[in-house]
């Protein structure tokens, strides 16, 4: 069977928090090959511009997949200009119909600044309770730290920088290398 000959890609956190008027998405850098390190420094959080309205994004899954739908994503907020939940829904429902993309093995986690979604290839556009989202090997780890840490002092930026530091020290899948973009106040 071809999948014990390749073990598959692993990896990625990815954590969004919205507070105080800012949303940030922050993901980690490394890459792996069953056991293997492959890249420590991917930057798999981007910042999307389309109709120059920004959006920034977070990926996990495979690279190629994310990178189909983060161009998708930009089109149908070409389409749909300052109605992110909108085109996300298009996003979802073209995923879950289209032969090509039912295929695809990501998932995304999205924000305007306002609103904060996760986006996932089961058709589901997903808006987090507690204002905080992750994905990916360590999410559930970077999503315990960040419910932990938000009712203290810290920022959007100091949680999520503070929770994958934790998911970091956990999730042999997960590094310290930081990609954090932010929108809003």
């Amino acid at each position: 069977m071809a999948e014990d000959r390749f073990p598959g890609w692993h990896g990625t956190t990815i954590v969004g928090i919205r507070k105080g008027g800012r949303v940030v998405i922050a993901g980690d850098g490394q890459v792996s090959l069953g056991d293997t390190v492959i890249k420590g420094t991917a930057r798999k959080v981007r910042r999307l511009s389309p109709g120059g309205s920004d959006v920034i994004a977070g990926f996990a899954g495979s690279t190629a997949d994310a990178f189909a739908l983060l161009e998708r994503l930009e089109t149908k907020l070409e389409a749909t200009p300052g109605q992110l939940q909108r085109a996300a829904v298009e996003l979802a429902k073209d995923w879950r119909t289209d032969k090509y993309l039912q295929k695809l093995e990501a998932m995304l986690i999205i924000s305007d600044g306002h609103d904060l979604y996760v986006i996932t290839g089961a058709g589901d556009v997903l808006e987090p309770e507690h204002e905080i989202a992750a994905i990916g090997s360590g999410g559930n780890y970077a999503l315990a730290a960040a419910r932990g840490l938000y009712d203290t002092d810290l920022d959007a930026e100091g949680i999520a920088r503070r929770a994958m530091e934790i998911a970091s020290d956990i999730c042999v899948y997960t590094n310290g290398n930081l990609t954090i973009e932010t929108l809003g106040a």
